[in-house]
């Protein structure tokens, strides 16, 4: 149960176990296995205490955007779409930068 919760925005494993705790659950219950009320009782947990979804997605969207209007290194390194947290670029950072764009050949 706790890997199917993670499947929520804002959740990770050890967030997801503190929520069954709250609940008394145990962590290798199957999801399909859950009734209303136990589904009621995780649903009450995550809304009065955790940001999820929607509202976590527009949180680190601002946080983001803070950091960009700044100017700061981070920010600068948003705006750019480079890495922000200390990895190498001259190799590898792919997934950050994109597909390689080689030189174009004539014919």
């Amino acid at each position: 149960m706790d890997v199917a919760l993670t499947y929520i925005h804002g959740i990770g494993r050890s967030t997801a176990r503190k929520i069954l705790d709250q609940v008394n659950m145990p962590y290798s219950t199957n999801s399909d296995e859950l009734d209303e009320k136990t589904v009621t009782d995780i649903r009450k947990v995550i809304d009065d205490n955790y940001m999820v979804e929607g509202d976590r997605r527009r949180e680190v969207a601002m946080d983001i955007k803070r950091l960009t209007d700044l100017g700061c290194y981070r920010g600068l390194r948003h705006r750019k779409n480079l890495p922000c947290r200390g990895q190498r670029t001259s190799t590898n950072a792919r997934t950050r930068k994109g597909p390689r764009r080689g030189a174009v050949k004539k014919k």
